[in-house]
């Protein structure tokens, strides 16, 4: 350690690398790891299920985000160890390849380290434990395949695609309005579907939300929603049969590529550049109206001179519409994105059979929709809701059913909720690892036992005494070999998952076990660590 003195004569300490930090090996670091991974899945653990609890996470700058998505609150929460920062790329994982599911992957996770603590204290070597947890999530992933049914996918026979986005929105807070929900993001995402190719295009779904309305006001528009208005308030409100100029180039005099200094030292000077303004502002209005178009959006804003010409030669605009939005009109209309006026040709505009304003509050607040478009598979869904905070959960809430039904589209396979599917798979754990004579079987039966924690939290949260619940319904999928039996959150008086339409799609739940299963044994492996114990800094 030394003592020096920066440029402006303050003393500060010099510490050696060494000296700094802090080394963990062995049993020791494994289970710092465990501590610290258990931690975060004990946060989520109360947000699992359609009665688990919302966290409300405040930013330095004051904003405030209550939610029960897992993978919300993990990236909202400040998280400095390494290994709780690998639970938050786990569930983002999650969010990205599946969109549901965030929370109990990391609850799973926590609990099959739970669980192989117990195994390390036993003394079986960490490695035994990673490779028989390797062996289990197979043979999950096979009985997951198993039990699966399959649904349907047909646009003339929605229910079964609405029961599945309606399990995936039992927790959220658009809860109240649950069906209304379910059925816009399946007519969503059959919209944009190409059921064929199985594939479904995210890109024509565009979600937007205005505050002050009620929830149930949320709606499907077959077209595009931005938040602007017509440029001028006596243009007409609604244009049938548009043709679309969408531009990039703004609605001004052309500007000298070279720094000039232009002078006006007299009235006729300034007549003259007023009139030389005047002709280029008609000149692109010319070009606009001979290539045919009825409606102009812009990228840019213009000033108030070229907005009463376009008023005059009622030709009908809109400014100052994003990028994004631009891109989305160009892509729902059949319409090219025009960098130049001169480049302005029949052939690029875009056609919607409708444009209109749309009305709302006693603000009058206002926001423009183009429907009936030439690409009539963009679709925009519109929120409404109290405040901000609200609209943005219920948009989060409907991009996991828009994920759902889309992976229903790819994959049409379905396993019933509830926690039915974990404890069937932990029962098959069970029979397997008897029939296995070496130390892995340990490592299946403590999988098994991992597994059940799903449907534990699940009866936690909705106020059941969870170990004999869970015992009675191992018992009953044993004796009525019934692997449908799940917890029965909403106590509607049925263990049976498929009464309820209570279902999870197959290649979730996989990712689900796959994904903490790997995180597991990478963990496990890590037997040395070196953490930095304090900082140097000013006296």
């Amino acid at each position: 350690m030394s003592l020096v003195y920066d440029e402006y004569g303050r003393p500060f300490i010099i510490i050696r690398d060494q000296e700094q930090k802090k080394r963990l090996t062995g049993l020791d670091a494994q289970k710092s790891h465990i501590m610290a991974a258990r931690s975060v899945a004990g946060i989520l653990r109360t947000s699992l299920g359609p009665k688990g609890l919302d966290k409300m996470m405040v930013s330095s700058d004051g904003d405030v985000t209550v939610t029960n998505d897992g993978a919300t609150i993990l990236k909202k929460m400040d998280v400095n160890n390494q290994i709780a920062k690998l639970l938050v790329q786990l569930s983002t994982s999650q969010d990205d390849e599946i969109g549901d599911g965030t929370t109990g992957v990391v609850v799973l996770a926590g609990a099959l380290l739970e669980q192989a603590e117990s195994l390390l204290d036993r003394g079986i070597h960490p490695i035994r434990v990673a490779d028989g947890y390797e062996m289990a999530a197979k043979i999950v992933s096979d009985h997951l395949d198993s039990i699966s049914d399959t649904i349907k996918i047909d646009a003339a026979e929605k229910e079964p695609l609405v029961s599945v986005a309606m399990t995936t929105l039992g927790s959220k807070i658009v809860n109240k309005c649950h069906r209304q929900i379910a059925e816009i993001a399946v007519d969503a995402v059959l919209s944009v579907a190409d059921l064929e190719r199985k594939d479904v295009d995210f890109e024509l779904i565009k979600l937007d939300g205005k505050t002050s309305g009620k929830m149930e006001d949320t709606q499907l528009v077959h077209g595009v929603v931005i938040d602007k208005d017509f440029s001028h308030p006596q243009m007409p409100k609604e244009v049938r049969d548009a043709k679309i100029a969408i531009l990039t180039c703004p609605f001004e005099p052309p500007k000298p590529k070279t720094k000039n200094t232009l002078t006006v030292s007299s009235a006729a000077d300034y007549k003259a550049l007023q009139e030389y303004e005047r002709e280029k502002f008609e000149e692109m209005i010319n070009d606009c109206k001979k290539a045919g178009a009825n409606l102009v959006i812009c990228q840019w804003g213009f000033d108030d001179e070229a907005n009463h010409l376009l008023l005059q030669n009622k030709l009908p605009a809109v400014r100052w519409v994003g990028g994004p939005e631009i891109e989305l009109i160009a892509i729902a209309t059949g319409g090219r994105i025009v960098p130049r006026f001169s480049e302005l040709t029949a052939e690029k505009l875009g056609s919607a059979g409708h444009v209109r304003e749309m009305v709302f509050g006693t603000s009058k607040e206002r926001m423009l929709v183009i429907e009936e478009c030439a690409n009539s598979r963009a679709v925009t869904i519109f929120v409404r809701g109290g405040n901000k905070m609200v609209i943005e959960e219920a948009k989060r809430s409907i991009h996991d059913a828009l994920c759902v039904v889309r992976n229903l589209v790819k994959d049409n396979r379905i396993v019933y909720g509830g926690g039915s599917a974990e404890l069937s798979c932990a029962l098959k754990l069970q029979e397997e690892a008897d029939k296995i004579s070496n130390v892995e079987q340990y490592a299946l039966r403590a999988f098994g036992d991992a597994l059940e924690a799903i449907p534990i939290a699940l009866a936690d949260n909705s106020g059941l005494a969870a170990i004999g619940l869970i015992a009675d319904i191992k018992s009953q999928q044993v004796a009525q070999n019934n692997p449908r039996l799940g917890v029965d959150c909403m106590q509607n008086g049925s263990y049976d998952m498929k009464k309820h339409n209570v279902v999870e799609t197959l290649i979730g739940k996989k990712q689900q076990i796959m994904l903490a299963a790997q995180l597991v044994k990478m963990i496990l492996k890590i037997d040395d660590v070196v953490v930095p114990e304090r900082n140097a800094g000013f006296i």
